[in-house]
């Protein structure tokens, strides 16, 4: 366990890193104010906390190896201890089993943590696999000091490294496998076998092979690079595809003939190491960092370039602390956005984006000197050791201040990428950027970062106004308007008058300058603003000042375009019209149909473009109210052209015969238009409106009227006709036509006087006026009811007979024709009245016979116990039964009738103090009870009650057949009857 001693030191080094960092923020914002407050609720974590691991070594430790999440340490002289990071408390001792001096010298483990290689000072190389205890020898690696390994991580598993790189002391580069299966029974060796592909050297003299990498690119093609003390080499080529296992020979055998690719630096310091950052989503390294004696050389990894992999290099020189000549650099060790360096009492953590030293770690001289460092690329732990005691670095949100870089390197686009979660942060990212466009003259793009800032907007406005940028400013007002919320209705009403200000002057200036291209570009970027949806209820609600706007600047072709967006057409059709341009007027309204405005310019477009309203008119149909547009047609059909009146006709005829319009006044106003222009339809309009005064819309009085007025008598005929005055009729058709008032006087069918009456009138005129006495003649044919009598006072006394033989001699024996048919009518009535006389003799001598075992109907009891019916059908009926039965299907005023009835039968009994006694009817008369010596009013109130309840019988008469649709249970009753049930 670590000591409380050492967790003080380590809290308190947490708490300098903190401040430190809190200092390098705060010198490096200098921003202007934003609407964010920053607050932090409790410390922030440093980026790189270091954790003590609680081990107490046994012995000293050598080297140590560690990779995922498998710690490989060398103890000691012989003693190997091995840890599984996610099983700590059980870690695994091995011996190594050697007598000599040899010692360890480096330790080698591959990226699946199963594969460890042990190289010895005495150029030896052992080999163990995580899954066994047993270190072997590798016989063909002896003699060379490994130096360096390059693991194949596409083919390597736990059981078989595939074909890796071996660098040695010498400068040798060996191609070598492993595997931990047998091969055969003679070759028991895990090590396949073990080749020279390429040698390195430095001032023509071999240089030790530091550090090798392997990595494959596109398209099959593979990268790689070894280091020595000075220089870094690059070898690129293709492996063909399926040859894999092959290893990397052909690489080294492209590049045979051509000098190999590297770079040189002066300095040497003895050795040099080079490591790799690769992210948690990648499997290939991105970046890289090579310490060497001038300082550090990193940048970034480019698979797609033919040649070189290393791009946008930089060197980082040592500060003036670290003395080569003594105290050299350690380790080097990558992340994304620092390298940490190892020296002999402290790690340096340098930013890779500025080269500034951000952190600073001193390490206790207790626990000895700082022997190396290692980061496991597969957890991303970095480990630092000395002899006594193990390290543990943690590296947290290593991204969380990088954009205070990128921001004073200028390169926003960056430093917006790693605050996307902030927004304080990506705040003054973007005022940054907006001042740093601004100072640029790159005015259109800082009002768009500006737009979306939190600082204070007048102060932004007043800057891009003073500098007279009003592009920039309306740039900056759309970006506002656009981020604002629905509910900021004063903020959005302030935006939009101004930009509407901004656009007309734009526009203004524009088309003074006679630049028109851009002026159709501004028009159009302005049109789309005022139809913008998403501010279209400001806009609705702001309209009389958007249209004050608009017509201070005199443009008058946006503001009829805003009228249309605001569907403000009233306003549009008024432009129109004020312009004499109505047929544009009709188009608008054409397309919107609104049916108040067409009543409300339709005169003013009647007058000028008759027939394209009427057009539109007809294609609204029903959507229009004719009785509305009335007044308007009235108008200009009487001081109107020809072609109003003609067109005002063919819409009013289009309402009554397409639209069958039934309204009184529609038929009145085309009634009068036929009267006074066009009198031939007038006569065909009033036959088809109907004959029947229930028949017709229009107004009969004032179409009768109309008629007169204007002289057109057969018209006024019709009228009367339909009106019924057939005297008036006949009278006025006489003036026209005789045969038109013989039609008239046929019309009364039900009324013969009358119809005498007409033709007398006719036959008058006809002797009178005409002095025609054929043609009266032809009026007794004509009509039935006029006999030649009735004529022949209308005829002046010298008139001859001669002209009425004929017509006196047919009446003569019409008239004998007529008495005969008298006389065979009155010898049938009198046969009919002895034939009526027989029937009712023989209905009195009728009788039936009754058993006495005959029951009634109703009751099934005995019929002949109480005074009985006996009806023709065969039903017989007790009195009582039969009142029973027939009493509740009578009408009210019957039941009435029969109760009187009754009430006067029971007073004739009381005061005749006598009963009546029942008497069976042997011969069957049902309209009697008996007999008994009541008096004559007795029988004559019996005789009537018969006549109610026993006219027919109660089962086969039509008083059963009435009732077939009634419910067998009175509704009102219905509930009653239904409980007397449960």
């Amino acid at each position: 366990m670590a000591s409380i001693l050492d967790e003080y030191e380590d809290s308190q080094n947490s708490r300098q890193s903190a401040q430190q960092r809190s200092r390098l923020s705060s010198a490096n914002i200098g921003l202007t104010h934003s609407g964010f407050v920053n607050v932090r609720l409790e410390e922030e974590k440093p980026i790189f906390n270091k954790q003590r691991i609680d081990f107490t070594p046994p012995e000293k430790i050598n080297h140590l190896a560690v990779c995922n999440n498998q710690l490989c340490m060398s103890l000691g002289k012989d003693t190997l201890l091995r840890i599984d990071l996610a099983k700590p408390d059980q870690p695994n001792q091995t011996d190594l089993g050697r007598k000599d001096e040899s010692k360890v010298h480096k330790l080698f483990l591959d990226p699946t943590g199963s594969h460890l290689l042990i190289s010895l000072s005495t150029s030896e190389c052992l080999y163990l696999n995580r899954n066994t205890q047993k270190v072997r020898g590798l016989s063909r690696w002896r003699g060379h000091l490994i130096e360096s390994i390059g693991w194949n991580k596409l083919l390597g598993n736990e059981t078989n490294t595939g074909p890796i790189l071996v660098g040695t002391s010498q400068g040798i580069i060996f191609e070598a496998e492993i595997s931990t299966t047998e091969g055969s029974l003679f070759n028991t060796n895990p090590d396949q076998f073990f080749r020279q592909v390429h040698s390195l050297e430095e001032d023509g003299k071999p240089a030790p092979v530091c550090c090798l990498e392997v990595e494959r690119g596109l398209e099959n093609k593979y990268f790689i690079i070894a280091t020595t003390r000075k220089r870094l080499f690059q070898f690129v080529g293709k492996v063909a595809e399926g040859s894999e296992q092959q290893g990397f020979s052909s690489i080294f055998s492209q590049n045979q003939d051509l000098l190999p690719s590297f770079q040189e630096f002066p300095a040497n310091m003895g050795y040099s190491e080079i490591t790799f950052y690769t992210s948690k989503l990648r499997n290939s390294p991105k970046a890289f960092a090579w310490m060497m004696g001038n300082g550090v050389l990193y940048g970034q990894l480019d698979y797609v370039r033919p040649d070189s992999l290393l791009s946008d290099v930089q060197v980082w020189e040592y500060t003036p602390d670290i003395d080569l000549s003594v105290n050299k650099p350690i380790s080097i060790v990558l992340t994304q956005f620092h390298f940490l360096l190892l020296l002999h009492d402290r790690v340096k953590a340098i930013c890779t984006l500025n080269g500034q030293v951000v952190y600073e770690d001193v390490f206790p001289d207790k626990f000895g000197t700082l022997k190396r460092m290692i980061k496991d690329p597969i957890g991303g732990l970095v480990w630092i050791y000395t002899e006594r005691a193990v390290f543990r670095y943690h590296v947290q949100r290593e991204a969380r201040d990088v954009w205070q870089m990128y921001m004073s390197m200028s390169k926003f686009d960056l430093a917006k990428e790693y605050c996307r979660d902030r927004p304080e942060c990506m705040d003054m990212v973007l005022a940054k950027e907006a001042e740093h466009c601004f100072q640029n003259k790159r005015y259109i793009e800082s009002a768009k970062c500006y737009a979306l800032t939190q600082n204070y907007f007048e102060e932004i406005a007043l800057k891009f106004i003073e500098a007279k940028q009003e592009e920039a400013l309306k740039e900056f007002l759309l970006k506002k308007l656009n981020n604002l919320k629905q509910g900021e209705r004063t903020q959005i009403t302030l935006l939009v008058t101004w930009l509407a200000e901004l656009y007309l002057n734009r526009l203004g200036q524009l088309e003074s300058d006679g630049n028109s291209l851009i002026f159709q570009e501004t028009r159009e970027e302005f049109r789309n603003f005022l139809s913008n949806s998403k501010h279209k209820e400001c806009l609705y609600n702001n309209r009389s000042t958007i249209y004050d706007l608009l017509a201070s600047h005199g443009n008058v072709d946006d503001m009829v375009y805003f009228s249309v967006v605001m569907q403000d057409y009233e306003r549009v059709i008024s432009h129109y019209c004020q312009h004499d341009d109505y047929s544009a007027a009709l188009e608008v309204l054409s397309k919107h149909c609104d049916q108040k405005l067409f009543y409300k310019f339709s005169p003013v477009l009647m007058q000028h473009i008759p027939k394209k309203v009427v057009d539109a008119w007809i294609q609204m149909g029903k959507r229009l109210d004719p009785k509305k547009l009335i007044p308007a047609l009235m108008n200009y059909s009487q001081m109107g052209s020809t072609q109003q009146i003609n067109e005002t006709i063919r819409y009013m005829e289009f309402c009554v015969y397409e639209l069958t319009v039934t309204e009184e006044a529609i038929h009145n106003y085309l009634l009068s238009l036929y009267a006074k222009y066009k009198p031939d339809s007038l006569l065909w309009y009033l036959e088809q409106a109907g004959t029947h005064a229930s028949e017709i819309h229009y107004d009969l009085k004032y179409a009768l009227r109309l008629c007169a007025e204007h002289g057109y008598l057969r018209a006024c005929v019709l009228v009367y006709r339909i009106m019924e005055l057939y005297e008036e009729a006949v009278d006025l058709a006489l003036q026209v036509d005789v045969d038109l008032a013989k039609s008239c006087a046929d019309l009364p069918e039900d009324d013969e006087e009358l119809r005498k009456k007409l033709w007398l009138k006719i036959a008058r005129h006809v002797v009178q006026e005409e002095k025609d006495v054929k043609k009266a003649m032809n009026c007794l044919s004509s009509c039935n009811l006029l006999k030649i009598e009735d004529i022949l006072p209308f005829f002046p006394d010298f008139v001859t007979i001669d002209h009425f033989k004929e017509a006196i001699c047919s009446s003569l024996e019409e008239y004998n024709q007529h008495i005969e048919e008298l006389k065979q009518e009155m010898e049938e009535a009198t046969e009919s009245a002895k034939r009526i006389r027989e029937d009712i003799q023989e209905m009195r001598n009728k009788y039936g016979v009754v058993d006495s075992q005959e029951k009634c109907a109703a009751c099934d009891f005995p019929l002949l116990n109480r005074p009985f019916y006996l009806f023709l059908c065969g039903h017989m009926f007790h009195y009582d039964c039969l009142f029973q039965e027939v009493t509740p299907h009578l009408s009210v005023y019957k039941q009435s009738r029969l109760e009187d009835l009754q009430k006067k039968l029971a007073s004739t009994t009381q005061s005749s103090k006598s009963r009546l006694r029942t008497v069976t009817k042997d011969e069957g008369d049902t309209s009697s009870l008996g007999k008994g010596n009541a008096g004559t009013s007795r029988e004559q109130i019996k005789s009537d009650i018969d006549d109610i309840i026993a006219s027919e019988c109660v089962y086969c008469g039509d008083l059963m057949i009435k009732t077939i649709d009634k419910p067998f249970i009175d509704p009102q009753k219905f509930e009653e009857e239904k409980s007397s049930w449960l």
